[in-house]
């Protein structure tokens, strides 16, 4: 049980940083991209081909995040200059990128087990350190069984991860990024005062599928492989990530936004982990699971917030009652 919660706080730490693409497209330019679906493949592809080629798996993984921070920016200029409405230009660009991916890849799967990859890279030098002893006595003393894993991956990754994270609160709080916040906000009002929406608009969406596919190419080399069809349904979970993070730990500033989402991308792993343990429950379902969990994150808090309302209104007829009561009673 210990290893397969861990597992998904693993992979969710890596998740993260596609769920912080699909915030910046999402609730920050408002703009429905769909080309995640593919970005994701292009950074896992690309980053897998260059590894497999003798490349640095450094160099291969910003290869893979810069290859989709250019499909990114493609999807922004069929938008804002070929006037592509913005969920059909994405869904071109994702249907361009299957055949794009197939094509840089040379196969449906390119496998990475045997080549040197980012993670393989430090092991060595993590194994020789002594962490894991060191965070698996933690846990022991905590009262949790004992576990047995490599601590490697999740340190590398929440590092990596709150780095991009400090650096997109950074960039949103610059002038390019304040005007793409106002563009996603008021498009009309920051082009009255003479701001290049549509380079705004490009650069966004490039950033935002930059880090799609930097989320991909890490995935590939966490699991071994990159396929073609890996990408399918990444931007239901950037959603679900990024929707369960604002309801439970709210969005006031970009900051806890940021920060939200990174929790959002960890308890929608753990809960699909906890979930898949079910008995009638299987792989296959995992689409389904997430359906429901972003319904749910929808739903629910609208649920809570009308309940409250009702209560709000009810304590004040209540007292209205109470108060002509009085009223009457000095009467």
């Amino acid at each position: 049980m210990l290893i397969s919660l861990f597992g998904a706080v693993e992979s969710g730490v890596i998740y993260a940083l596609m769920a912080l693409g699909v915030y910046l497209s999402f609730r920050i330019l408002h703009f429905p991209d769909l080309t995640v679906d593919g970005s994701f493949v292009t950074g896992a592809g690309v980053a897998g081909v260059a590894i497999v080629g003798g490349m640095s798996p450094i160099l291969a993984t910003l290869l893979g995040a810069f290859a989709g921070f250019i499909a990114g920016c493609i999807t922004g200029v069929l938008h804002t200059k070929g006037k592509i409405n913005a969920l059909l230009a994405g869904i071109l660009m994702m249907i361009a990128l299957y055949s794009i991916n197939l094509r840089l890849m040379g196969q449906p799967t390119v496998s990475m087990l045997n080549e040197s990859t980012l993670f393989t890279q430090i092991q060595s030098w993590w194994v020789a350190s002594g962490f894991d002893a060191f965070f698996n006595n933690i846990v022991l003393s905590l009262g949790a069984e004992r576990f047995s894993g490599t601590w490697l991956v999740f340190s590398v990754m929440i590092i990596l991860t709150l780095m991009v994270k400090v650096f997109l609160d950074y960039f949103l709080k610059t002038e390019v990024g304040l005007a793409l916040r106002a563009t996603g906000d008021n498009q009309k009002m920051i082009r009255s005062l003479s701001a290049n929406t549509d380079g705004l608009i490009i650069i966004g969406i490039g950033v935002s599928n930059g880090l799609v596919a930097l989320s991909g190419a890490l995935i590939g080399q966490y699991g071994g492989f990159a396929n073609v069809n890996m990408g399918i349904g990444m931007i239901v979970i950037g959603l679900a990530s990024v929707i369960i993070g604002e309801a439970l730990f709210g969005k006031r500033t970009i900051i806890i936004a940021t920060l939200a989402v990174i929790g959002g991308a960890i308890v929608y792993r753990i809960v699909v982990t906890m979930a898949l343990r079910v008995d009638f429950l299987d792989s296959g379902d995992m689409k389904l699971i997430t359906a429901v969990l972003v319904i749910a994150a929808l739903v629910a808090p609208r649920m809570i917030q009308a309940r409250k309302e009702k209560k709000r209104r009810l304590q004040k007829k209540a007292e209205l009652l109470q108060r002509k009561e009085g009223e009457v009673h000095s009467a």
